[in-house]
């Protein structure tokens, strides 16, 4: 990869001090190369949330309402994933442009847990808003990347999910994100 390559020189002239980059997938490459993508214009229309896994949900909520001012706009428990969750907004916007999702595990052997136990406390996911999620997840699967799922999961509120594995994706884990109002 021309960008690694780059800096792999420049840390052997001593110019950079940098962790490894997130290294994307050479399928996902050659098709950028070969001037194919798969087009999610137009179904991509906002950040929906960030999910940030905490083990305690009611302090995190305390802290994001305490030091930030934020307000919950929902709470519900997924049983499916095994969590505990809370959407969280700023005060006065009662759109929930972007929100704050705060993740706590409700068993062992859930995903959050699993990522707590690994990680700790923190950013968990990136989520995009999708007008349409079976016509999303076509269009990612286009471009050779792979979803968590096969078929789109119940989320928060209703909505409809999937996942980009995040070593297809720069290491970062994409939600995808069909709401309620929309299917």
């Amino acid at each position: 990869m021309l960008v690694r390559s780059k800096v792999t020189r420049l840390r052997s002239l001593g110019q950079f001090d940098l962790p490894d980059l997130p290294v994307f997938p050479e399928n996902v490459v050659a098709s950028y190369a070969a001037g194919m993508r798969a087009d999610l214009t137009g179904l991509v229309t906002a950040v929906d949330h960030v999910g940030i896994a905490v083990a305690d949900l009611d302090a995190a909520i305390a802290f994001q309402r305490d030091t930030f001012g934020l307000e919950v706009a929902h709470t519900e428990v997924n049983e499916e994933q095994g969590v505990r969750e809370a959407m969280m907004r700023a005060p006065g916007d009662a759109t929930g442009v972007t929100q704050i999702q705060l993740i706590a595990p409700l068993r062992d052997d859930s995903a959050i847990a699993k990522f707590l136990d690994r990680n700790g406390p923190g950013l968990q996911q990136l989520a995009y808003r999708v007008t349409d999620i079976d016509a999303a997840m076509a269009a990612i699967r286009a471009k050779g990347l792979r979803l968590l799922y096969e078929e789109p999961r119940h989320g928060t509120a209703n909505s409809r999910i999937n996942f980009v594995h995040p070593k297809d994706a720069g290491g970062v884990l994409v939600e995808l994100v069909e709401p309620a109002e929309v299917h």
